[in-house]
């Protein structure tokens, strides 16, 4: 297993940018990784991937995380120190956006053109009213995802 000083041997990390560069003689200097399909930035050590969020918890912790390492502002590849926050399974799915055909994050419309507010709790949607606006229902939601989920919350639709 790759060990936090093995890393800090091969790569710098700059923890206000979050960009990591090889310090090895062949790529010295160059940025680190390359980005998938969902815009992780994944960096290949001793044939092995990495996702940059986790080795930058090793760099700066001296340790594997735990768990999820959590993006704070939903940008796969913003790898900044003050970005990434260690986070529970269930706290880093709270924090995902609403998809992006989503009106506003937990609210949608019913038959008779009112607007539902829901929030996944405890493995099952919980109805939270139906109300006369998208707005409404919204706030209905931002006010129980604040209560259930704390700092984990997330309110906003998904980026385009």
């Amino acid at each position: 297993m790759l060990t936090a000083e093995r890393a800090r041997k091969l790569l710098s990390y700059d923890p206000e940018t979050g960009v990591f560069r090889w310090r090895v003689t062949h790529r010295r200097g160059e940025v680190a990784g390359t980005i998938d399909k969902k815009g992780y930035r994944h960096i290949c050590i001793d044939y092995v991937m990495h996702k940059a969020h986790r080795l930058a918890f090793l760099m700066i912790v001296g340790e594997w995380p735990k768990a999820f390492i959590d993006h704070i502002n939903h940008q796969p590849d913003d790898n900044r120190w003050s970005n990434l926050r260690e986070a529970a399974r269930f706290q880093n799915a709270r924090n995902r956006l609403a998809r992006k055909d989503a009106v506003l994050k937990g609210v949608s419309r019913t038959p008779n053109n009112t607007w539902r507010a829901q929030i996944f709790l405890n493995g099952k949607n919980t109805g939270l009213g139906t109300f006369a606006t998208p707005e409404q229902a919204h706030a209905a939601y931002r006010r129980a995802a604040a209560e259930h989920f704390g700092e984990f919350a997330c309110f906003e639709k998904g980026a385009t």
